[in-house]
């Protein structure tokens, strides 16, 4: 039923006994007056209508640049002959998410098995998009759609199909660049994400399990959405599902604002949010794939948190801002600087670290060799310092702390639920502390906060932690009621806990 047929069907029931000139007011959205006056009301001018975008002539110019990429893998027959085959776009979707891969059913009567168990067979192992940056056959999609497999097929809208090389996948911003064979292809206009407002109209055209050049549409929903990804990302509610994977998001002015890459899903479907890489991030990483086959990242060997508003008040930053630094990696860039666990990093440059989201993405654009000025929140004030940019690699992982056979640590109870001992030195040396104390029971206040047995403890209100006897003397000093920061080691993280004593 039609809006306006609605309309009318509620002026029937409503107001069956009025004149059609009140039901048409009504229909208006005109404001009745009293019902002694009904009769003199003048209907006002309709309210101009709001005409929903036509995207036939969008797609119709950008739809041909968009492709769909099958991937296959080789495996040898012994591991095939395990019975049917998933649906490709189902396995796209257990690798995209990192979900375990069922077992597959062994084959019933009259269904084929492999005759050799030496042989390889090209397997079918997911279905995505992409679309061409270059007329000579660039084309870009995700990392995750390419990664793995043997083979690329890209096909064209035309139905051409082509075997692609890959140049280069970065796992990291799930970007990659595939290359055809051919020479005079239609290719995308690149769009400009500082333009890309919130709630603006734009398309999606992909290969949603394998169905090619489907469009769906929606708004922009959030820009710079922080997922736990190196890349922030354009939330929307346009429909996409498995295979939409690499393909564009493109704008009302037929341009690639996007890739989309992720969705929000409990049930492995569309439910109304989607995420794309931005374009600007995904182009660079691009330049560097054609280029280089990788992607060069700095990187300064420090594991990071959030600061929350309650740590920044209790520690004397003020605002929820920075970097919490968890771990310094030994012997990294900025462990020869002189960073240190519980530190915050506020600024790079002098480029504020808003969230700890951006100070990767702030590293990581820098050139491997430049130096970078670092300012650190630590113990109550700000430090400047230089650290030499290093080239992103592997993380290493830190020791954990542990206990020196044959020393027993006298326990010490502090005012605050906290049974607390001495650090060896033998755990000093593996943590790489000069101080601290280690957490032998909690209760309480503490325990409420968080604190756990084996902690330890390295500052108590932005003071450095000696040995127990300073920590337990701290501890009994702080103000009744008044919530006590901690800076506590675990395995291998450093985070801050906030205990509030009872009053």
């Amino acid at each position: 039923m039609s809006k306006k047929a609605y309309n009318m069907n509620k002026v029937r029931t409503w107001g069956a006994g009025l004149s059609l000139g009140v039901a048409a007011a009504m229909l208006a959205g005109v404001m009745l007056p009293h019902a002694h006056s009904m009769a003199q009301a003048t209907p006002a001018s309709p309210t101009p209508t709001v005409q929903l975008p036509d995207f036939t002539e969008l797609v119709e110019r950008v739809g041909p640049s968009v492709v769909n990429i099958r991937t296959t893998e080789r495996r040898s027959a012994a591991a095939a002959s395990g019975g049917a085959e998933l649906d490709p776009n189902i396995e796209e979707f257990f690798r995209r998410f990192g979900i375990p891969m069922p077992n597959r059913p062994t084959p019933g009567p009259g269904q084929p098995r492999s005759p050799r168990n030496n042989e390889e067979e090209p397997q079918q192992r997911g279905v995505g998009s992409g679309f061409i940056l270059s007329s000579d056959g660039y084309i870009m999609t995700n990392a995750h759609v390419v990664d793995g497999a043997d083979e690329v097929i890209v096909t064209l809208t035309d139905k051409r199909e082509f075997k692609a090389k890959i140049i280069g996948a970065d796992k990291r911003s799930d970007v990659a660049v595939v290359k055809v064979d051919a020479s005079g292809l239609p290719f995308v206009r690149i769009g400009d994400v500082n333009r890309l407002k919130v709630g603006e109209w734009v398309i999606a055209i992909g290969s949603p399990f394998n169905l090619e050049n489907t469009v769906t549409a929606g708004i922009v929903s959030a820009k710079q959405r922080d997922t736990g990804e190196y890349v922030p990302l354009i939330q929307t509610d346009v429909a996409i599902n498995p295979g939409n994977s690499g393909g564009p998001l493109i704008n009302l002015r037929g341009e690639v604002v996007g890739i989309n890459s992720q969705i929000y899903s409990r049930s492995g479907g569309y439910m109304g949010i989607s995420f794309a890489i931005p374009i600007d991030e995904a182009t660079r990483v691009a330049e560097q794939l054609r280029t280089n086959g990788r992607v060069i990242r700095g990187r300064i060997g420090v594991q990071i948190g959030p600061v929350t508003k309650e740590v920044a008040e209790a520690i004397g930053l003020g605002a929820a801002r920075g970097a919490a630094v968890s771990s310094v990696e030994k012997d990294g860039p900025a462990d020869k600087a002189g960073v240190e666990a519980g530190d915050i990093i506020v600024k790079v440059d002098g480029k504020p670290v808003e969230k700890s989201g951006d100070l990767p993405r702030i590293i990581g654009g820098m050139k491997p060799g430049s130096k970078a000025t670092l300012q650190l929140f630590r113990r109550g004030g700000t430090k400047d310092i230089s650290v030499n940019i290093g080239e992103f690699e592997a993380e290493k992982p830190t020791m954990r702390a542990s206990a020196e056979p044959g020393s027993a640590p006298q326990a010490t109870k502090s005012s605050i639920g906290l049974t607390v001992s001495n650090l060896t030195e033998a755990q000093k040396k593996e943590l790489r502390v000069r101080g601290g104390v280690k957490v032998d029971a909690v209760e309480g206040a503490a325990a409420r906060a968080g604190v756990r047995e084996g902690d330890v403890i390295l500052s108590i209100d932005n003071v450095e932690v000696a040995d127990s006897k300073q920590f337990t003397a701290a501890a009994a000093k702080a103000e009744k009621g008044k919530a006590i920061s901690l800076l506590v080691r675990r395995g291998e993280w450093t985070n801050y806990l906030i205990i509030r004593p009872s009053k």
